[in-house]
């Protein structure tokens, strides 16, 4: 017998935490994060993590699991989810995959391909190749390698570039073609996959811009601040300050930029993270649902219940339009 999980994804902003906590009044449900952000220790303010009064709602794992120094591939993310999904059914409740990082439901719901580990020593070569020819550079020498991962990424994208090399020269093929040869895993379980979309994505830019200046008056720029403190080892480099707006207040705070260059980079990244997000989200198999409704709150519960109860689900409460 297989058992149900529920999926709640979508792009930054588009309130995915409210809801997740309006599922959890309704349903004995455990959260299992999706977000390669919040898996970070010591980095709350600008990761929008939910507050110690909200994880006490209702059991949250893959929250905080990792220092800042440290690093976490989507392969670790599947090992950590299915043995969490497990013991969450052990328990008589039902998990709730919740998060932003689409890589992570890719790989879960469709499989990892066979991808070579992280190399230091050619991750430090291809740093100093950019430090001297600028990562545009790099990402040209990716379109002679594999011209389908290198038209997906923008010139300056330097982790995905990095990455994409890296998996090139140490497995002598592109990385697009390994992404092809992955195999849709066998599920002990069967899944409702839900995605909060925006109907109109000025909506989401400004859910963006003001959450971006909320959290600079929480007191995000003294997070950054803290971190470098508490963590001397830290670079802009590692994958905890490539999160959208640590990599910003990071170049401001060593006076690469102004501050209001700083706010307007952090939202412009943001942005950028929002439509790469909805780009993964076209790819997968998913029900949509307006985010912008009123009563969406209400239609993810009704889709929930019928779900759960193995009813056929109402295809009204749908979102139909495109994003």
């Amino acid at each position: 017998m297989k058992h149900d999980v529920l999926f709640l994804m979508g792009p930054t902003a588009s309130g995915k935490t409210a809801l997740t906590f309006e599922l959890a009044r309704h349903f004995p449900i455990e959260i299992v994060s999706v977000d390669s952000a919040l898996v970070y220790r010591d980095m709350d303010i600008g990761t929008a993590k939910p507050s110690r009064e909200e994880q006490a709602l209702c059991p949250h794992h893959l929250i905080d699991i990792i220092s800042p120094l440290e690093s976490y591939s989507a392969a670790q993310f599947c090992a950590d989810a299915e043995r969490l999904i497990d013991e969450i059914h052990a328990r008589g409740h039902i998990p709730l995959l919740a998060g932003g990082t689409m890589l992570y439901y890719k790989a879960l719901l469709e499989g990892l391909s066979e991808l070579p580990q992280a190399d230091a020593a050619l991750r430090a070569q291809l740093d100093r190749d950019a430090a001297a020819h600028g990562w545009p550079a790099l990402h040209a020498r990716l379109a002679e390698l594999d011209p389908v991962s290198a038209a997906r990424l923008k010139p300056n994208d330097a982790q995905r570039i990095q990455r994409a090399l890296e998996v090139c020269l140490l497995a002598g093929r592109p990385m697009s073609e390994l992404f092809q040869d992955s195999t849709r895993p066998e599920r002990r379980w069967r899944s409702l996959n839900l995605a909060l979309v925006p109907a109109e994505r000025r909506w989401l830019h400004e859910r963006i811009a003001l959450r971006f200046r909320q959290m600079l008056a929480a007191g995000f720029l003294d997070e950054v601040s803290a971190l470098r403190s508490q963590y001397p080892e830290l670079a802009p480099a590692m994958p905890s300050m490539r999160c959208v707006g640590y990599r910003q207040a990071w170049e401001y705070q060593d006076g690469a930029c102004s501050y209001d260059e700083m706010v307007e980079r952090g939202i412009a990244a943001t942005r950028q993270l929002c439509k790469r997000q909805l780009t993964w989200m076209r790819s997968l198999d998913v029900l949509p649902l307006d985010a912008q409704q009123d009563d969406v709150a209400l239609r993810a519960v009704a889709l929930c219940t019928a779900f759960l109860a193995g009813d056929e689900l109402p295809a009204n409460l749908l979102y139909s339009g495109g994003y």
